[in-house]
């Protein structure tokens, strides 16, 4: 099959595996009263989540409450396991901004019968994604403003520095467990604000001073 390849970058690197980080900010954390985890906690969506700039959100029937988590995504270049925190980077071709979309009722039945996640998490559309920008555009990835914006009113604006866990021990992390790939994703977790979302509404997501914006729709399945 044709992947889909990463918007923005050149060489252009077909989309792998997508890795997400949850529970990163403290703040997310205790706005959905969960215990803030000692090591990196990690789910997979499949490829076909994806969603690219000017896409619709399909919500899905079987949710009835589904909703936005802002992140800044970072984008692997080159083969690695193993990795040290130090040359963590090294790997890295850029960063982008995409939206986890979660639905959330399906996800605390899974969380309170002990079931992973992936329904919650994996439906068609429920990982947008923007273009990306270049890793050596000069911007420090920790230290970069995360917003969402629902219909204009903003409902959630962070910083990168607040991670509890950085970029390069994420990678470092999974490169210890899973061998990384050009064109892995790596969505690294999201600050407070998440709320749900409906047909007609308007999502637009930005990463630093508009160095990556994602504006995308939302409408029934």
């Amino acid at each position: 099959m044709n992947r889909p390849k990463i918007p923005g970058l050149s060489p252009a690197l077909e989309i792998n595996t997508i890795f997400c980080i949850g529970r990163n900010y403290v703040e997310h954390i205790r706005e959905l009263n969960n215990e803030q985890p000692d090591e990196p906690l990690v789910f997979l969506k499949p490829i076909t989540s994806l969603l690219f700039n000017g896409g619709t959100i399909q919500l899905p029937r079987k949710s009835a409450d589904v909703h936005h988590e802002v992140e800044l995504v970072v984008a692997i270049s080159k083969k690695g396991k193993n990795i040290a925190p130090g040359r963590a980077l090294e790997y890295v071709a850029g960063y982008g901004v995409g939206i986890d979309i979660t639905a959330r009722d399906l996800q605390h039945q899974a969380k309170k019968s002990g079931h992973p996640w992936s329904v919650a998490k994996g439906f068609d559309t429920f990982a947008p994604i923007s273009s990306f920008a270049d890793a050596n555009a000069g911007k420090n990835p920790q230290d970069l403003d995360l917003t969402l914006e629902v219909n204009g009113t903003v409902r959630q604006r962070g910083n990168t520095s607040l991670m509890i866990f950085p970029i390069k021990q994420l990678i470092s992390y999974l490169s210890e467990v899973f061998t990384l790939h050009p064109g892995d994703l790596i969505f690294t977790g999201t600050p407070a604000g998440v709320s749900p979302l409906k047909k007609g509404d308007q999502v637009k997501a930005t990463l630093g001073d508009e160095l990556c914006t994602l504006s995308v729709n939302v409408d029934n399945q």
